[in-house]
Order: C-alpha cells, then sequence, then structure tokens
C-alpha cells in the first residue's frame, strides 16, 4: 500500500508531466496546410480582437504554408500596433483587383472578426480630450471584393459582430447585406454586470451622455442591466429587476448545431452583439439570443421596433458558399495564445476560470466558440480534401 507521502510524489509528478505529455501530443500531430484571411482593423496594444480564432488554427496545426502556423500578432490584415504610439496599416485597401483575385485563389476561407477600427481618444494619451477622430476602421471596398470573390469560388466566409456597423458607410453596408442576404436593423447592445457609474468604468462614456442628453441628464440605474443603442444614437436600458428578470443574455442553441458543434443548449453571453434581420430563402439562424423580459421590457422592446429573441448565428443554407455570422463579438475573448499548444487542453479549461463568474468571457471561449469553430474549422478541412 502507498504512503501518503508516496502518493503526494506520483500526483505532483503526474501534474508536472500532463503539460508536458500533451504539448508533445501536439507536437507530434501532422500539419495541415489552409489559408485563412483574417481581417482585424482594432487591433491593440495586447489586444484579443481575433486571439480566439488564430487559436483555434493553431490548436489544430493548421499552417499558412506547408510548414509555418500561424502568428497571433503577425497573420492578419488591418491595424497592427507598434511601439510609443505608433502604428502600421496593412488592411487590403492596398490591394488592386488583380491582387485580390490572387489572394482569393489562395486563400481557403476569410473571416472578418472586427472592422470598427482604431480612433484617436483611443490609441493617443494626449488627445483624449479632442473627440474620436477616426484613424482607420470601417468595411471597404476592397473588403466587398474579396468577399465576392470569395463567395463565386465556394470559399468559406465568416464575419461577427459590427462587420457591418459603424463606422462602415451605408454603401458599403449595403452591397455587404445583399451579397449575403441579411440586413442590421441598425441596434447593437451589451450586457453589464452593473450600470452604476461609479462602480463599472467598462460603462462606455459615450452611451451615458446619449442617454442624458434625451432624459434630463439623469442615470437613475446602478444593477446589472442590457444596454441598446442605434445609429441615431438612442440609447435604452433594461435593468435587472425592472424591464428584465435576469439580466445576463442567453445563446439557446437548436438541436442541429448542439449536435454538429458539440456546444450545449444554452450558454450565457455577457459582451457586444447586433440585432440582424435575414433572407429565410438564403439563411437560418441555428443559435438565438433570448432576453429575460418582463412584461414592461416586452413592451418597451416592441415600442421600440426590436424583438425579444433574434439570431445569434446565422448559416447559409445551401451547399453553393459556405456563410456564418455571428451577431456577437464572438471572437473578442481574454484568453491566452499559449495554451493553444497543449493537445486537449480542452479537458483542463476550467483551470482557466471560475464556473461560478457568469460574466467571464473566458466561460464563453472554452465552452461555446472553441468547439463551435474547431468544428466549423476542421468541417471545412476535410471537405477540402475531399
Amino acid at each position: 500500500m502507498m504512503t501518503k507521502k508516496r502518493i503526494i510524489i506520483a500526483v505532483l509528478i503526474a501534474v508536472f508531466l500532463l503539460p508536458l505529455w500533451m504539448w508533445l501530443v501536439w507536437v507530434l500531430t501532422p500539419k495541415k496546410k489552409m489559408i485563412a484571411v483574417i481581417v482585424d482593423k482594432t487591433e491593440m496594444p495586447n489586444g484579443e480582437q481575433h486571439t480566439s480564432f488564430t487559436w483555434i488554427l493553431n490548436n489544430q496545426r493548421f499552417t499558412k504554408s506547408k510548414t509555418h502556423l500561424y502568428k497571433n500578432t503577425n497573420d492578419y490584415f488591418g491595424f497592427f500596433p507598434l511601439k510609443n504610439e505608433k502604428f502600421r496599416l496593412k488592411g487590403l485597401e492596398r490591394f488592386s483587383t488583380e491582387m485580390l483575385e490572387k489572394l482569393s485563389d489562395d486563400a481557403d476561407l476569410v473571416y472578418f472578426t472586427d472592422t470598427y477600427g482604431v480612433y484617436k481618444n483611443d490609441w493617443y494619451k494626449k488627445a483624449r480630450a479632442e473627440g474620436p477622430g477616426k484613424i482607420y476602421g470601417g468595411m471597404s471596398e476592397q473588403d466587398i471584393q474579396l468577399l465576392q470573390m470569395m463567395k463565386a469560388k465556394h470559399k468559406l466566409i465568416v464575419s461577427e459582430f459590427n462587420t457591418i456597423g459603424s463606422p462602415t458607410s451605408e454603401n458599403i453596408r449595403g452591397d455587404f447585406e445583399n451579397l449575403f442576404g441579411l440586413k442590421w436593423s441598425g441596434w447593437i447592445g451589451r450586457y453589464f454586470s452593473s450600470l452604476d457609474t461609479i462602480n463599472n468604468a467598462d460603462l462606455p462614456k459615450w452611451i451615458i451622455n446619449n442617454y442624458k442628453k434625451s432624459n434630463d441628464g439623469k442615470w437613475p440605474f446602478h444593477r446589472a442591466g442590457i444596454v441598446f443603442t442605434n445609429t441615431d444614437e438612442k440609447v435604452i436600458i433594461l435593468q435587472e429587476g425592472n424591464e428584465l428578470t435576469t439580466a445576463l443574455p442567453f445563446i439557446e442553441v437548436n438541436n442541429f448545431a448542439q449536435k454538429k458543434y458539440n456546444v450545449p443548449a444554452q450558454t450565457s453571453y455577457p459582451y457586444w452583439f447586433d440585432v440582424m434581420q435575414y433572407d429565410s430563402l438564403l439563411n437560418k439562424p441555428i443559435a438565438e439570443f433570448n432576453l429575460n423580459l418582463s412584461t414592461v421590457g416586452k413592451q418597451i422592446l416592441k415600442k421600440n421596433n426590436l424583438p425579444a429573441r433574434f439570431p445569434a448565428i446565422l448559416m447559409h443554407k445551401n451547399s453553393d458558399y459556405q456563410f456564418y455570422y455571428f451577431s456577437g463579438n464572438f471572437c473578442d475573448n481574454p484568453i491566452s495564445f499559449n495554451s493553444s499548444y497543449f493537445k486537449g487542453i480542452g479537458f483542463l479549461s476550467r483551470l482557466f476560470y471560475h464556473s461560478e463568474d457568469v460574466n467571464n468571457r473566458r466561460i464563453f471561449f472554452w465552452n461555446f466558440y472553441r468547439p463551435l469553430m474547431t468544428e466549423i474549422t476542421s468541417d471545412y478541412y476535410r471537405s477540402l480534401k475531399n
């Protein structure tokens, strides 16, 4: 019989060797070439706007060439932060039609993770009082051209929250909507664990100011809630205990998607989302946002032509091309890219978050985004091989 001391030593050895074994299994897993075009126009120092997707690619050993794995800091098109408030712009805007045609030939898939962009008062510390002032952002004509080419060549296309929101022009937005059979309602929203302006530094000042303009300078909110705002700068506040029975929005997944993508039937979602409409002949919702509304909350949304349920994931119905639209900021999660170097790391995912903290976006990554995008990319790779 093992003594207590030997048991402790055995456990310590196992704990030490397990990560090493998981890393070795990852290293020995064959590389798989699949070229992904990632567009991120909002990347900031230590940012997270596209880390979740490159995590998926690296964890599955997908490569951009025969040998080179994806690097989180290099392998995308958009805004590249440098030291001392400097930056480089390496978006598709510098591409000619011929260059875009070549890129669409070479690429297997495209993922628009964020097109919102970067503004002066976010980037330059000394310019915070000078107003927003866009440095770079919004979907461009070259972006649309690439999407048209990728669609025509039956490639995989993924885009998500705010792809066609501000500051994208109405003309470009209309081109995207016509291309993929969906339409932005003009509304975006976000859950906040606290609407108290003193205790929650994450509350955007522009939302607070816009609400006060129409409400006699008042902001009478303190509990958790959901903020809606539209292109007319109108702000609607739904607060837990008043308009909401439970503040946290939930994503509810249909039976097909649960089985296909190995995602739970219901998961909480604590971040930004947009309200999309869609052509039911072209797309179908495989997951929907559900808000826990009181009678008063339902009346407020109805008055503003907002639905209580709306798409979280739209998928193109037919096989002529593959298209997904995520109505949430799914790819923006505070995760460590280093954890992608371990095979089977999902089994240890609970080490990376507290399960009681429903506001933690790491939970969303491990329980929902990781299995969803792992299945989408691996299934697509199999189709390429076949």
